[in-house]
C-alpha cells in the first residue's frame, strides 16, 4: 500500500512513563504535538490518536486498531536493553531491538515513519529502519525541554507540507532555537532496502492549475528579489570585516554573516521546493 495513495495520516503516539523512572512532560509533548499540527496548512491531513501507560500487547494491538502511518513512541530508553514500556503492574519492562524489529517488519508496508522520542533509542532505531523508510531516534541522553522542541518542529513542518527529512531538520533546529545544546542528539535512519525512498508524508499534489502556476511563479519571483538582497548584504558585510580592526565590531559582523547565510540557505531550500512544484 503506497503511503502517496492515502489522504488521511494517522498519528500513533504511545506513551510510558512507568513506576520508578525519572517522571517526563508527556502530556506536554502530545499537548505540543497536537497545537503543532492543528495551526498548519494541512492540520485536516493528519488525525492524532493517543495510548497511554502502553504495555508490549498494547503495542501491537494499537497498531492493529489504528492504522498508523506514523507511530511516535515517548517515554524512556535503556540503549541495548531496550524502551521502556509498562508490565502488568505499571513497572518498567524493557523491549528490545529485535522484537521491535520483528513488529514492524509485519507493518512495514503501512508505516512510513517512527519516532523513538526517547533516550538511547538510536539501538532501536536502527533496527526498525531495516524495515520502516523513516526512524528517528536518540544518540544519547536527551532532556525533557530539547525532546519537547523536537516534536514541535517535527510536527510543526510536516503540518506545512514538508517532508520527512526536512521536518527531522527543523525538529533539530528548533533545539537549537531554543538555546539548547542537544541538537546533534536526534538522529535520521533510512530504510538500507529503499533505493529511492520518498520521504512526503502527504500525498502528492495533483496538477497544478494555471492561477497556481501564476502564485507560484509570483512567489518564486519574490524570493529571488529576497535572495539578491541578501546577497548583496553579505557582500558589504564582507567587505567590511575585511578593513575593520576592532575585534568587538568584527564578532558582531561574523554574526550578521552566519545569521545572512542562514536566511540564504532558507530561500534556497524554499526556490527548490517551488521549482520542483514548477516542474
Amino acid at each position: 500500500m503506497s503511503i502517496d495513495s492515502i489522504s488521511n495520516k494517522n498519528i500513533l503516539i504511545l506513551a510510558a512513563n512507568p513506576k520508578g523512572t525519572t517522571s517526563l512532560r508527556l502530556d506536554q509533548e502530545v499537548r505540543d504535538i497536537s497545537e503543532s499540527l492543528q495551526r498548519t496548512r494541512y492540520s485536516n491531513h493528519f488525525t492524532l490518536i493517543q495510548r497511554w501507560a502502553v504495555r508490549p500487547r498494547d503495542v501491537q494491538h494499537a497498531i492493529l486498531e489504528v492504522n498508523p502511518h506514523i507511530v511516535h513512541f515517548s517515554g524512556h530508553g535503556g540503549g541495548e536493553k531496550g524502551l521502556v514500556f509498562e508490565d502488568e503492574g505499571g513497572n518498567t519492562k524493557f523491549v528490545e531491538a529485535e522484537s521491535l524489529a520483528s513488529l514492524f517488519e509485519l507493518v512495514a508496508e503501512q508505516i512510513a515513519c517512527v519516532v523513538l522520542n526517547a533516550c538511547y533509542s538510536e539501538v532501536q532505531a536502527e533496527a526498525i529502519a531495516q524495515h520502516i523508510p523513516y526512524v528517528i531516534g536518540m544518540t544519547q541522553a536527551i532532556g525533557d525541554s530539547a525532546a519537547l522542541e523536537f516534536a514541535f518542529g517535527f510536527y510543526d513542518a510536516l503540518g506545512a507540507g514538508r517532508d520527512v527529512e526536512f521536518a527531522y531538520k527543523w525538529g533539530c533546529n528548533s533545539i537549537q532555537m531554543a538555546g539548547i545544546q542537544e541538537h546533534l542528539t536526534p538522529v535520521l535512519k533510512k530504510s538500507h532496502k529503499m533505493s529511492a525512498p520518498n520521504n512526503n508524508i502527504l500525498p502528492k499534489s495533483n496538477k497544478l492549475t494555471s492561477w497556481q502556476h501564476r502564485q507560484l511563479e509570483q512567489e518564486r519571483e519574490g524570493l529571488h528579489q529576497q535572495y539578491d538582497l541578501l546577497n548583496e548584504k553579505l557582500r558589504r558585510l564582507r567587505n567590511t570585516i575585511a578593513i575593520e580592526t576592532d575585534e568587538a565590531v568584527c564578532f558582531k559582523l561574523e554574526k550578521q554573516i552566519e545569521r545572512t547565510q542562514l536566511e540564504c540557505k532558507r530561500l534556497d531550500e524554499q526556490l527548490e521546493i517551488i521549482n520542483t512544484k514548477l516542474h
